[in-house]
């Protein structure tokens, strides 16, 4: 697998007006991708990367950008499974 870390970041407007973080993935072999993060896996990517701020994110490794995701997507599954 291709390793990627971040090479840039941009705060955006979610479709529903809240802020996101954009990151910027850049691969070893040139490729780019573009990952939204909200609120959430914001607070949890600069938790585990140990970063105050945006642009403490860079050179971080795209596992801790999947890692936030899950967190953030996770903490839905644990609403649902509570209200049943």
């Amino acid at each position: 697998m291709t390793h990627a870390t971040i090479s840039h970041v941009q705060i955006a407007a979610a479709h529903d007006g809240e802020a996101e973080l954009v990151v910027t993935l850049s691969f070893d072999n040139g490729g780019q991708s573009l990952v939204a993060l909200d609120e959430f896996a914001v607070r949890t990517l600069l938790t585990s990367c140990a970063a105050d701020s945006a642009d403490g994110l860079i050179g971080a490794s795209w596992e801790k950008v999947r890692d936030a995701l899950v967190a953030s997507s996770g903490r839905y599954a644990e609403t649902q499974n509570t209200e049943h």
